[in-house]
């Protein structure tokens, strides 16, 4: 799921004094520059010490993530603060992930599965187990992102983002704003929508307007499914899991299949760009780190997740990349040091998802051998799209 930086600069001209005084012991940029000795970003970020700090011998970590999913401050704090080298590689779906780590000899330390791919990876020993004692931050969270059936007690991942799929609509261009999944299908649509380019997420979408369950392995259902998504594909004009928030701010698409983030901050840009929470149920899913099966930087992977998810880093999640956050410490902070930023993300129902969506909706599973179905079913109708 691509979190493009967008709109990234103009946040950080609105609140850079903010997060000076915060991370800078107080006082704004103006009046008070960085203590001697402190660790300052290219955008002028003082960076906290760290809160959970970690003996390192290794110079580098390697990390394959979500394309543009780190706020620039993150990495560049890290790297001044530990010596410690980021090189990062980025995908835009979990079946790309999934693809390049299993073939081997990718030397990465850490990635970011979601939540369905997690249990796959683990079944085909491609994770390693994490040592909670080297993971202090795990105080950080919210248990209600902790423990899931994709990873219980989280003996793989700890929790980096959640969010939801949902209908997103420009209300100034359609006049019959869609309530449902099966609404997409009408003919008044055609040619105006844009989805995720992600095969798991839509082939659900299609899976729940039949009545079915998201994770099925029926090979009749997922037949039908196939047939229905056929109808709808040639009306998709777009797949963008890179920034699917820039046809829809530039009028290019009116409408579609989008995640959390993206909705918000295409809001953020025109007001009338809405989230719709259909009737059939939204997707449910978490991002998360794990970290690979002899990864080659294990130190300097720990010394990372305890680091970046502090609560006086990972409020920037907030400011750059406004999924639903899981990082309890993280809130906290922003409330206290980032107010703006912070009741922004509890008033708005794209962010802090309304209970009843959540309780309507649905989390994609690991299928075991019933993936062929589904990949088969996304190569075969998508195509060449």
């Amino acid at each position: 799921m691509n979190k493009n930086n967008l709109f990234k600069l103009l946040g950080l001209l609105v609140i850079a004094s903010m997060a000076l005084a915060a991370c800078g012991g107080g006082g704004s940029a103006a009046t008070e520059p960085p203590a001697e000795g402190s660790k300052v970003t290219s955008t002028g970020y003082t960076c906290p010490e760290p809160e959970f700090p970690m003996e390192v011998t290794s110079t580098e970590i390697n990390i394959f993530v979500w394309t543009e999913y780190i706020p620039v401050e993150m990495i560049e704090c890290f790297e001044l603060v530990y010596g410690i080298k980021v090189n990062r590689d980025e995908y835009s779906s979990n079946e790309e992930m999934y693809a390049k780590v299993s073939a081997g000899g990718s030397n990465y330390d850490l990635v970011q599965p979601t939540d369905y791919i997690i249990a796959l990876m683990a079944r085909q020993d491609l994770l390693q187990e994490l040592d909670h004692a080297k993971l202090p931050v795990l105080k950080n969270f919210d248990a209600n992102y902790l423990d899931f059936e994709f990873d219980p007690g989280n003996k793989y991942t700890i929790p980096y983002q959640a969010g939801t799929d949902a209908i997103v609509v420009n209300t100034d261009a359609v006049e019959n704003v869609p309530a449902s999944w099966e609404d997409l299908w009408k003919p008044e649509y055609a040619g105006k929508m844009v989805f995720l380019d992600d095969s798991r997420a839509t082939i659900g979408m299609v899976l729940l307007t039949l009545g079915y369950d998201v994770n099925t392995t029926d090979p009749a259902q997922l037949e039908a499914a196939k047939a229905k998504l056929a109808e709808l594909v040639p009306n998709i004009k777009l797949f963008d899991s890179d920034s699917p928030k820039t046809a829809l701010i530039a009028g290019d698409v009116d409408l579609g299949m989008t995640w959390t983030a993206e909705a918000l901050l295409a809001q953020q840009e025109n007001p009338a760009i809405q989230y719709v929470y259909p009737t059939e149920g939204a997707i449910l899913w978490q991002d998360n780190w794990a970290m690979l099966k002899g990864a080659p930087h294990a130190d300097a992977a720990y010394a990372w997740l305890n680091y970046t998810m502090q609560g006086n880093i990972f409020w920037m999640m907030l400011r750059d990349f406004p999924y639903t956050n899981p990082n309890q410490a993280a809130l906290d902070y922003a409330m206290a040091n980032q107010k703006e930023l912070y009741d922004a993300y509890m008033a708005s129902p794209i962010t802090n998802t309304p209970a009843d969506a959540i309780k309507n909706g649905h989390r994609i599973a690991d299928v075991g051998e019933a993936t062929p179905l589904y990949d088969d079913i996304w190569v075969e109708v998508k195509g060449g799209q």
